[in-house]
């Protein structure tokens, strides 16, 4: 069999944060987690997991796509020590061209809960990065990544879907606009220092916000972040004091468990004397208790929650990306005619030397013939001969290639002419033979 592409996995359409928050990755997991991966599933031959807050994917190459998905399944119910049943009725697959297209259509952010936001080819990059690092990226990963790096460049350049500020964390800030009448005289707490917290830490800034507090549980990462913000830096160890300053709570930072509670935050509310906190989760896993929506004058949102604000904004880049999916198709074809181009190497090969083959045997036949004819005539000979079979392999390749003809199996048809080539070069060899033979017992 072929080898094919794959994809199956989780996404912020098909399953609730609650499910997606079990079986994500944190970032410096996923290299160890490919190994592990690789190792559980035989039939896959080369292996990526992407892993953002809004989707958890296995990308992988096999000849046998049915049975590979039942191995990783297997390994990610296992791995994430989640039973499959809690995530079996959000799954998707995507095999050969659906999956070619799915990746594209990623990497283009046509799959995202924004659409045109930017964050997730960056994501994509670090998946691709993390697959070669674990040397589970090969021929194939490696081109399919390749090509969808180049389709998301493409579709930002002929098209505006990228056009404007819709993200999910202007989506937070324009919320935290809505709750408070100004942000000039707010403080805001930032737990974590990645780009995505970063990208809403700028936002607010944008809106007047003059106070702003980062934690990280790396503190260089804080302190970085707060001399490029003009913020204050905090010891993710000593934040929690600081929790009754703040009426804006960004969480970003990588947990297995929630980092704020219910019953600790009471106590929180109560020195605040009641003054509304608005709290963004960014994290997945969650970093809120969801609980915590139930406290007085706590509004927290979480990033399902700031989907439903996202999609009242999008109508423009909604009809951008009509624009974005006819590039796609274009590429997926572009790409699956390279595959297709890979299962016929072998064949081609051979079909060229054996037809080489045969002219040399041809000419070989007529050497006596030939040796009477003066070297510049002999040359153009070779040269007429080879230019034919040049032109003639030409044709037969491309439309191999191609699927000209009516030729629905370019593979097939090219394993078929490789076997009746083979076939004619053994008896025009032994007929060499024999003509060779005759010659001698004529002499």
């Amino acid at each position: 069999m072929r080898e094919s592409l794959f994809i199956f996995g989780v996404n912020h359409r098909t399953a609730p944060v609650a499910v997606r928050e079990r079986l994500a990755y944190p970032e410096g997991e996923i290299v160890a987690a490919l190994a592990r991966l690789k190792e559980a599933a035989p039939t896959i031959d080369e292996v990526a997991l992407i892993s953002t807050c809004n989707r958890v994917e296995i990308m992988g190459v096999t000849t046998a796509p049915d049975r590979a998905q039942t191995e990783a399944t297997d390994f990610l119910a296992g791995d994430r020590g989640v039973d499959a049943t809690a995530f079996a009725p959000a799954l998707y697959t995507h095999q050969a061209r659906s999956a070619v297209r799915h990746l594209f259509r990623v990497g283009a952010s046509l799959d995202s809960m924004v659409v045109g936001e930017p964050q997730i080819l960056g994501q994509l990059k670090n998946a691709y990065a993390q697959a070669a690092t674990a040397g589970t990226a090969g021929l194939v990963l490696h081109r399919a990544f390749h090509k969808a790096f180049s389709v998301a460049k493409r579709v930002r350049k002929a098209t505006l879907i990228g056009h404007g500020s819709v993200s999910v964390s202007s989506a937070a800030v324009g919320l935290a606009a809505k709750i408070f009448d100004t942000l000039t005289d707010k403080t805001v707490l930032l737990i974590g220092a990645g780009q995505m917290a970063e990208l809403t830490a700028r936002n607010l800034k944008r809106l007047g916000v003059q106070s702003l507090l980062i934690t990280s549980r790396t503190f260089d990462n804080a302190v970085a972040l707060a001399r490029k913000l003009d913020g204050t830096a905090v010891p993710f160890d000593n934040f929690r004091p600081y929790l009754k300053l703040a009426d804006v709570v960004v969480g970003s930072v990588a947990a297995a468990a929630p980092v704020i509670g219910p019953e600790e935050f009471e106590g929180v509310i109560r020195e605040r004397r009641y003054r509304p906190v608005f709290m963004i989760d960014l994290g997945v896993p969650r970093n809120f208790d969801q609980r915590l929506n139930a406290l007085e004058n706590v509004y927290l949102y979480d990033i399902d929650d700031l989907s439903t604000v996202v999609r009242e904004s999008i109508g423009d880049r909604e009809r951008e990306a009509e624009k974005a999916e006819g590039i796609v198709d274009l590429e997926v074809d572009s790409f699956l005619k390279w595959l297709d181009g890979l299962e016929l190497v072998p064949a081609i090969k051979d079909i060229r030397s054996s037809v080489e083959q045969l002219r040399e045997l041809e000419l070989e036949r007529h050497r006596a013939w030939l040796a009477g004819l003066a070297p510049g005539e002999r040359e153009r000979i070779e040269s007429m001969t080879r230019g034919l079979v040049n032109k003639l392999l030409h044709r037969i390749l491309s439309g191999l290639r191609d699927g000209r003809a009516g030729i629905p199996d370019g593979v097939h048809a090219a394993e078929i002419a490789r076997r009746l080539l083979s076939t004619e070069l053994a008896i025009e060899g032994g007929a060499l033979i024999d003509d060779d033979r005759d010659e001698d017992d004529d002499l």
